[in-house]
């Protein structure tokens, strides 16, 4: 009696074969999912930053008083200067000077930029303070977010008069 086994596996033509069409795949996929973390980590910041605007622009009409946004490196105080990577904060600025004093409540702080990335205004702004009207009267800047692939990735944040912060993309000063 003549026995037959039948052996089930795969040839080693067809092993070749798979891992070609698996380099080829990931030689095409990992360049993209590189661009893709780039771009959703601009976009985390992009809306961390639009939102503390327009939490101080808010906070300006809840309480009929200034509300000022502004660089710090310690979360307590304004840094001055117009780079705003590392970091910002919001606070009630009641005598509309800019500067925390002293019974003036800092509402958020914003923390330090990761992944290398940096954030300055332009037009020498190192504060924007939104009235009680919610308006940030000559205080209209754009905002350059940029990563290490440079201007044509970088976002401009613009904000207008109005206290409105609108999204381009391409267009910051890198």
């Amino acid at each position: 009696m003549i026995s037959r086994t039948i052996h089930m596996g795969f040839t080693l033509i067809e092993l070749l074969v798979t891992l070609s069409v698996a380099s080829i795949l990931l030689t095409m996929a990992v360049p993209n999912y590189r661009v893709f973390v780039q771009d959703s980590l601009l976009i985390t910041q992009v809306n961390s930053f639009s939102s503390a605007m327009t939490l101080a622009k808010n906070e300006a009409i809840k309480r009929s008083s200034s509300a000022t946004v502004c660089p710090s490196t310690n979360g307590t105080g304004c840094t001055g200067g117009t780079v705003w990577s590392n970091g910002w904060i919001v606070f009630a600025d009641t005598d509309g000077d800019g500067a925390v004093d002293v019974g003036e409540e800092v509402i958020h702080v914003g923390s330090a930029l990761s992944g290398g990335n940096t954030l300055t205004s332009g037009a020498g702004r190192i504060r924007v303070t939104f009235a009680a009207s919610g308006f940030s009267l000559g205080f209209t800047t754009t905002f350059s977010l940029c990563d290490s692939r440079g201007a044509s990735a970088s976002r401009a944040l613009v904000l207008n008069n109005q206290g409105r912060l609108r999204t381009e993309v391409g267009t910051g000063a890198c």
